[in-house]
């Protein structure tokens, strides 16, 4: 089976000025995690939809699907984690719980907050997390990348052609990406900020799948107005 997890944990304080999290605010004409979920609704290869949300928010994320989606029969609701690797281990144990793991089962975990992911990048996760076991979303760095550990003072400038910005979906086959999580020693999990870094950690590859400029995560206020403009002109 394949498997999408939405990813709507969080609470959204960098966005300020709003005690509403950033992927209930409004994009156009709906929310932002509705535009978010309709791009996997679409993709008849997706078994199940699991949207991940704060449990005071699982109600409210039931109401608005059904409002604004009319196949809703594969959508999932369920509480998320603390952190981001709480809520990605959530979407996995429901799973096994409900549906089991088999050495062929995909996961496409995604941003709620990008609600601008193209079918071509959903379709090219899908491939090569079946051909390769694990893969992310990027775009190659535009800017000069710096790096300082101190904060203050310039450590060395990269090359940029070695590097790229990363972006969701990241997908997986799900049997492997439990089996690393279980090995991780508590020191390797408390470092983890990202799924990839799982794999890498455990010098198991990760494969480039070719992301868009255009599939932005919305964090800032800034964002949400540049969205809005994008999905104008998209519009």
């Amino acid at each position: 089976m394949i498997f999408a997890a939405i990813l709507a944990g969080g609470i959204g304080s960098r966005m300020g000025g709003t005690d509403t999290p950033k992927q209930f605010l409004t994009l156009g004409n709906k929310p932002v995690i509705i535009h978010t979920i309709e791009k996997f609704v679409i993709n008849d290869k997706i078994d199940k939809i699991i949207v991940l949300t704060p449990k005071n928010f699982i109600n409210h994320t039931n109401h608005l699907i059904d409002e604004y989606i009319s196949y809703k029969e594969n959508i999932i609701v369920i509480e998320g984690g603390k952190t981001r690797n709480d809520t990605l281990m959530n979407s996995i144990n429901y799973i096994d719980e409900h549906f089991g793991i088999d050495d062929d089962s995909i996961i496409i975990t995604h941003d709620s907050v990008r609600p601008f992911v193209t079918h071509r990048i959903i379709e090219d996760n899908i491939d090569a997390a079946r051909r390769y076991g694990a893969c992310d979303t990027v775009i190659p760095a535009s800017d000069t990348i710096v790096e300082s550990i101190n904060g203050k003072t310039i450590e060395s400038i990269p090359v940029r052609d070695y590097y790229y910005q990363g972006q969701t979906p990241q997908s997986f086959n799900i049997k492997k990406l439990f089996n690393l999580i279980n090995s991780l020693t508590e020191e390797e999990s408390n470092i983890l900020t990202d799924a990839c870094k799982i794999f890498t950690l455990k010098d198991e590859d990760v494969y480039l799948v070719d992301g868009e400029v255009t599939n932005i995560k919305i964090t800032y206020p800034y964002d949400l107005k540049l969205a809005n403009i994008l999905f104008e002109d998209i519009q």
